[in-house]
């Protein structure tokens, strides 16, 4: 599959793996929709893709999750259609079970699961009529492993596969597909933004994180992945993947490596 001439949509495109995405993509000739709450870092990453006359900015709050489909309709209205919608947007946790006030695991949950389903299901129906379509999820190697001080982030990542998984065989005979992409540690802004216990950002990178896979690589590994129409991918560090492993097959050692993290 080329991507010379599909129309990507984009959420979470202003910045991290959404900006090198879109900036990867706008390489390989796509017509683009990026989407986030942040108008002008949103004109900044159009200004940087190859060809800023075929991207289009529609801001949206991932967290309104009840007023998406006027959004839907203005980004179908864009370039006549929606190929592919790569739901990326979403926000982290860094705060323990026990002191994550119920406010907060509601907002991550509205963000990242009921925010992408409210825009996946306002989005289907063209999908649907079209007999084609491919919606792209990132979700994150906690999306399979829970880990300490990121229960509510765990939760909502979770969640997704679920649905995800759910959708992928209720439409195959529509010619619709889904591909789940799961991070490991990006080098990017996401622990700076995660959510503490009270509701209030982070403010700081994680070791981890700034060790994390450059973006503008994580972009190049997401774009082959979502060519091949993969169904399920672990991009990430080989201890990530060996995390993934070791749940599969000693699911009981696993729980022991992880009571051992930090939760500092």
């Amino acid at each position: 599959m080329s991507f010379k001439h599909k129309v990507v949509w984009i959420t979470g495109a202003s910045s991290g793996i959404g900006k090198a995405l879109a900036i990867e993509l706008s390489k390989q000739e796509a017509r683009l929709i990026l989407s986030s709450r942040k108008k002008e870092s949103l004109e900044l990453v159009k200004a940087a893709c190859k060809n800023p006359s075929q991207v289009k900015i529609i801001t949206l709050d991932l967290e309104d999750f009840t007023s998406l489909q006027p959004k839907v309709d203005k980004a179908i209205a864009c370039f006549g259609k929606v190929d592919i919608l790569v739901n990326n947007g979403g926000i982290s946790q860094r705060s323990l079970v026990k002191d994550t006030q119920i406010s907060v695991d509601k907002r991550i949950m509205d963000i990242n699961y009921l925010g992408t389903v409210a825009l996946t299901k306002a989005i289907l129906p063209h999908f649907i009529h079209n007999k084609n379509g491919q919606f792209v999820v990132t979700t994150s190697i906690v999306g399979k492993i829970g880990t300490p001080l990121r229960s509510s982030y765990a939760a909502s990542k979770h969640a997704l596969h679920g649905f995800f998984d759910s959708l992928r065989a209720e439409h195959f005979k529509d010619n619709i597909t889904v591909t789940i992409v799961c991070p490991g540690f990006v080098n990017t802004n996401v622990s700076k933004n995660a959510l503490t216990g009270n509701g209030t950002p982070q403010e700081k990178m994680d070791t981890a994180t700034k060790n994390g896979i450059d973006p503008d690589y994580f972009a190049k590994l997401m774009v082959k992945v979502i060519n091949k129409q993969k169904q399920e991918v672990n991009i990430a560090g080989a201890k990530e993947k060996l995390g993934v492993l070791t749940k599969r097959f000693f699911p009981k050692l696993l729980s022991k490596m992880i009571r051992k993290l930090s939760v500092t």
